[in-house]
């Protein structure tokens, strides 16, 4: 079975309320197998444009994550990341 990812690409705007979306999150992702590969830090854009903050979350499967993305909890907790920053968050199948 191929894994699944969540793939973020943000800008936030208010960092001292974006934190708990974070948050959240540490409790949410790891319910439907989620890991946290890479989430913020250091990066460079090569080619074309970007938010500045990235995220990828690693699951067992496709179904897992976006299982995960539309899960009441997450639907509710994604709130607090659409009032404090803009973005891009995809579901990506590996190979």
């Amino acid at each position: 079975m191929r894994k699944g990812y969540i793939i973020g690409h943000v800008t936030i705007h208010d960092a001292d309320a974006y934190q708990a979306y974070g948050a959240n999150n540490n409790e949410i992702f790891p319910k439907y197998g989620g890991t946290f590969l890479a989430r913020g830090g250091q990066a460079e854009v090569l080619e074309g444009t970007s938010h500045p903050r990235h995220v990828i979350v690693e699951f067992p499967s496709y179904a897992d994550a976006l299982a995960c993305y539309n899960s009441p909890e997450y639907q509710e907790n994604m709130k607090i990341r659409l009032a404090n920053s803009d973005g891009t968050i995809m579901v990506v199948e590996g190979v």
